[in-house]
């Protein structure tokens, strides 16, 4: 599978930004799917991540309660909506997929990339 994530921009803090991450292929649902993020200087981290069918989300405690993951399989897209954004939420996002069965945190757990779109959040 290949993915494009979109949606990266300049925000202000407390601001919004959705991003949209498009797979590619017809076996969407098959993957679960994850956000990771890179800040400068730093190591890519979790972010967010969703089951096949779109349950059970699962977040870094740093985003909790302000983004939300979800997906739509009839258009093989996975969003992250990101509300009252800080600048410590400035990163470079990845969306990523894999066929293991169950939720993951781990960065080797996913098997595909995508290229990544640059969120910079103004204080």
């Amino acid at each position: 599978v290949q993915l494009q994530a979109s949606g990266g921009g300049l925000v202000q803090a407390g601001g919004s930004l959705r991003l949209s991450c498009l797979a590619s292929g017809r076996t969407f649902s098959s993957y679960v799917m994850g956000w990771f993020r890179q800040a400068p200087g730093k190591e890519r981290e979790f972010v967010a991540a969703i089951t096949r069918t779109g349950g059970s989300p699962y977040y870094a405690d740093s985003v909790k309660g302000r983004f939300t993951i979800s997906r739509d399989n009839a258009k093989n897209t996975v969003y992250l909506q990101m509300n009252s954004l800080k600048p410590e939420d400035t990163a470079t996002y990845y969306c990523a997929a894999t066929m293991k069965l169950l939720l993951s945190d781990k960065q080797y757990q996913y098997d595909y990339w995508g290229q990544g779109t640059q969120v910079t959040v103004s204080s």
